[in-house]
């Protein structure tokens, strides 16, 4: 639940609220009590179930409590790892030398964990070759020989055939 749906201290407005204090233990008693208890400590009263009935708070000290929640944030996000995906565009009479040019690139990108978009364009007449797009899509895939997962199979999209490989798994 985000920071912002919290309430704390004169925020909680109902009659009832169970308590749960540091040590684990938890009762039910009135609102005034708990915020006065709070209070006491020097700390804050938060809802931190608002759902329940009746609402579950805690005290604790809420400028801690929301720090320690932004670096469990901040932590999780470090962790994430952001899948690029990089296009490589070619026609069907690409010359060979060009194609293991693009091909080196398609194990580059996958080489740096990146899926890769790999897209034949056909122009004009070339339409009715689509078999030749094909060829291209089958020998990049010969070229880089098994460093790939295929995500999607070669397939036209209105001008363009393309297919989407993303690197294997690294064992470890």
């Amino acid at each position: 639940m985000a920071e912002k749906d919290l309430r704390i201290n004169g925020q909680i407005r109902v009659r009832e609220v169970r308590l749960i204090h540091e040590d684990g233990e938890q009762g039910i008693m009135s609102t005034p009590d708990a915020l006065q208890l709070a209070r006491d400590q020097g700390l804050d009263l938060v809802e931190v179930a608002p759902q329940a009935n009746p609402p579950v708070v805690k005290i604790l000290d809420y400028g801690k409590y929301k720090f320690e929640n932004e670096k469990k944030v901040r932590d999780s996000k470090k962790k994430q790892k952001l899948l690029k995906l990089k296009e490589i565009r070619m026609q069907p009479k690409i010359d060979e030398h060009d194609l293991d040019f693009k091909s080196r690139h398609v194990r580059e990108f996958l080489a740096e964990g990146n899926k890769v978009k790999v897209t034949v364009r056909f122009r004009g007449r070339e339409l009715a070759h689509t078999e030749l797009g094909l060829d291209v899509l089958k020998d990049v895939l010969a070229r880089i020989e098994g460093e790939y997962v295929m995500d999607k199979a070669p397939a036209m999209e209105g001008r363009f055939m393309s297919m989407v490989l993303s690197p294997k798994a690294k064992k470890g």
